[in-house]
């Protein structure tokens, strides 16, 4: 299968050579039953990897079983990825199968590999040598035929240093190693990507017309570092297609969501220097832009309060705050996947998600991002009522000037001053 195929099947959107050598890698390797390791950061759709590689095998009309490693307490993976014999331990009311005897024949998905304990690892090295594996509670080797597929987002020769991953189990799955690229590193990218989420998101909740990027904004949406990689971006598609419909996005409406060219995370202050004037003044910067993102957050929080209460006179459902994420989902589907990070699966053989399940009532796990939001806002009250009266000092109680200093309106300034009646 081309290239381009792949990236149509699946829904990949992207230019950027090191992607393409990555899936091109998935294509060459899937008729082998080589072990595969694919290593990214965490969002940067390692999971489309293993998918791409199973429908193109020999094995693509066997189960295809993906497993997040690190959503399993340790207590119970074994029994999880073994299986178990009735009475082998407590509340072991029945036996077991386990996913190695589930897939056999098949495709086993090990994503968050680098998170097992030592102890699964050398029952996962002893399947990847002989093929053969021990139930919880037996002494009968049993024989499987799976395909090995692992991933991970760990520093995997710095966990081999610290004590937390074998080195021999490392080298039997990385027989075949795949780089997914960051999205920082991806160019273009980001905004092909920014648009699909757009549509994706005005189609699902029925907008009119999806949001659209200036072209001041398209730049400065490549100069952001994406420290969630793919999966911040749908994130923040996701928020402005619903708060920002109808408007086009440029840098200062990016910037409300913590967007800007150089930052490597959405709402952070960098700690500089104060032995000099130079080191104050970029300080004061620092400050202003604290401020600002503090108060936008809470405008945003209160905002969203809103939406989510009915207040606009319709209901939705509504993503996190700018500075949260939600939970992964449990996908126990046949074929069509949503990955959360920009690429889409369409394979027509069963597949098994196993992640930490969303909460059941989307409103109610909103509700309980607010109560910490408001909770948090009791420290960022103290933080804003401190900067705005050192403004006002500084510029002799002149509102406009101060307000211009801290990048807020005059009346926002005004509004701040009788909200913490300060006597000025």
């Amino acid at each position: 299968m081309e290239l381009k195929d792949i990236k149509v099947r699946y829904n990949i959107v992207g230019r950027d050579e090191k992607l393409n050598r990555a899936l091109e890698t998935a294509i060459k390797v899937a008729r082998t039953d080589l072990s595969v390791l694919i290593q990214g950061e965490s969002g940067v759709g390692k999971e489309v990897i293993p998918r791409i590689i199973h429908d193109n095998s020999l094995r693509k009309n066997k189960r295809y079983i993906a497993i997040n490693c690190g959503s399993i307490p340790e207590g119970t993976i074994d029994s999880e990825l073994f299986g178990h014999e009735k009475g082998s331990y407590t509340g072991a009311i029945a036996e077991r199968e386990g996913y190695f005897g589930a897939a056999d024949g098949g495709t086993l998905f090990l994503d968050e590999v680098g998170e097992l304990p030592m102890t699964t690892q050398a029952r996962l090295l002893r399947v990847l040598e002989t093929g053969e594996y021990i139930r919880v509670g037996s002494d009968t080797p049993r024989k499987t035929n799976v395909r090995i597929v692992a991933a991970t987002n760990v520093d995997i020769p710095k966990a081999i240093r610290e004590g937390r991953f074998r080195q021999d189990l490392y080298y039997r799955l990385c027989t075949i190693n795949i780089q997914m690229p960051p999205l920082r590193e991806r160019g273009i990218d980001c905004v092909l990507l920014f648009k699909m989420f757009a549509m994706l998101t005005a189609s699902k909740y029925h907008i009119p017309e999806p949001i659209r990027l200036s072209v001041e904004g398209e730049q400065a949406l490549m100069g952001y570092k994406w420290p969630g990689n793919i999966r911040e971006l749908k994130n923040v598609v996701e928020q402005m297609s619903i708060l920002e419909r109808g408007v086009q996005i440029t840098p200062d409406i990016l910037y409300k969501y913590g967007i800007i060219a150089g930052k490597g995370a959405r709402y952070d202050v960098v700690v500089t220097d104060h032995s000099s004037e130079g080191s104050r003044s970029d300080m004061e910067k620092q400050i202003s832009f604290l401020l600002s993102a503090v108060i936008n957050l809470r405008k945003e929080v209160d905002e969203l309060k809103l939406y989510i209460h009915g207040e606009h006179g319709h209901s939705t459902t509504v993503v996190s705050p700018p500075m949260l994420e939600g939970p992964a989902v449990i996908h126990n589907t046949y074929g069509d996947k949503e990955s959360g990070t920009g690429m889409i699966s369409t394979g027509t053989t069963p597949v098994i998600h196993v992640t930490t399940p969303l909460h059941s009532n989307t409103h109610q796990h909103i509700d309980d991002i607010v109560e910490v939001e408001e909770e948090e806002s009791l420290n960022l009250a103290e933080i804003e009522k401190k900067y705005i009266i050192k403004a006002l000092e500084k510029h002799r109680h002149n509102r406009k000037k101060a307000a211009d200093e801290l990048k807020i309106s005059e009346r926002t300034l005004y509004r701040k001053i009788q909200e913490y009646n300060l006597d000025i």
